[in-house]
This record gives C-alpha cells, structure tokens and sequence, in this order.
C-alpha cells in the first residue's frame, strides 16, 4: 500500500527542487515513488499539474512504433505512423496513472496563487535517511496518509528539526568502555 504526501511550496522552482531531491533518493534506493506531481495555482485560480511523465506524448510514440509496425505489413508506413501517433496521443491523453488528477486539483484549490505543491505517492522508504536528506527543506504539509508518529516526524524534519525528526529512532547502547 502506499502512501500520500501533499507539501505546498512558496514557487514552482522550490517545489521542482524538492522533487529533483526524492528522485535523486529513488536513484539510491532510499525511497520508491510511484507518482511525483506538482500543481501549481496560476494568479487566475487555474490549478496547472506537471506530471512526471508526459502520458500524451509517451502514447503518441509509442502508438508511432507500433503503427509503423503494422503500415510496413501493409504497405503503407506513412499512414500506420499517422494512424498510429493520433490513437496514441488520445490513450495517453485519457490515461490517469498515480494520484488521481482531479483530487490533486481540488485540493490545490486551498493554496494561494503562485504557490505549489508537491504530490507524492510514496510505495516504500527507509523513513529515517530520506528524513534526514529532506531536512531543512521547508514546505507546509497540506495532506498524508501516514499515521500520526511520521506525519509528525516529516513536519519536523521539513521545518529543519533533526532531533524531533528522528524522535521515535533506537538510541544505540553506549560503547563499552576499554
């Protein structure tokens, strides 16, 4: 089961760092995401969502392949790829994967314009080192669906609380003197 983390940030540009950060742990391990989105409200009101993956473009090309495949079958290559890239294009575009788009904008809603924040849809963590790369980053928590103990420890470590972050973490025995 995963878990849900919404932070809001003062711009686009810090919440972009932010995720550039997780995705940086996910390269160590420490954390796997399985959606990372920002929506960002417009001086409008207009909630704009900058998904990690383009699914529009990523079926447009997939969809080309696979029409250039089948237009080489028939004879008719140029018009498999049209084919192809346009039923492509419109499966990426309906597709929803991750955190549905339509609750990231409603929530975004309560932020003020110009603000972000950042969707995490989090499978698994080692709570403690991503805390402690995290720290300091600043962000107000808008949502999570984590229990009480690591929503309190993700509040902290966000405001820069090393200590109060790691609260409920083993003390090691002291060494043995020689």
């Amino acid at each position: 089961m995963s878990d849900l983390v919404a932070i809001v940030y003062p711009s686009l540009e810090k919440a972009e760092a932010v995720r550039q950060e997780f995705l940086t742990l996910q390269k160590e391990y420490l954390i796997t995401l399985d959606d990372a989105v920002i929506a960002v409200k417009t001086d409008d009101g207009k909630i704009k969502l900058h998904q990690m993956v383009n699914t529009t473009a990523t079926g447009a090309a997939s969809g080309s392949f696979w029409g250039l495949l089948v237009g080489m079958v028939f004879l008719m290559p140029v018009v498999g790829v049209v084919i192809g890239a346009a039923s492509g294009a419109l499966g990426g575009l309906l597709a929803d994967f991750g955190i549905n788009d339509k609750f990231m904008k409603d929530l975004s809603e309560s932020i003020q314009p110009g603000n972000a924040a950042l969707f995490l849809l989090i499978r698994s963590m080692t709570a403690d080192k991503v805390l402690e790369e995290i720290q300091g980053y600043g962000g107000v928590v808008l949502k999570t669906s984590l229990d009480n103990d690591k929503e309190t420890a993700l509040r902290n470590a966000l405001a820069g609380h090393a200590h109060e972050a790691h609260a409920d973490a083993p003390v090691a025995p002291p060494a043995p003197s020689v």
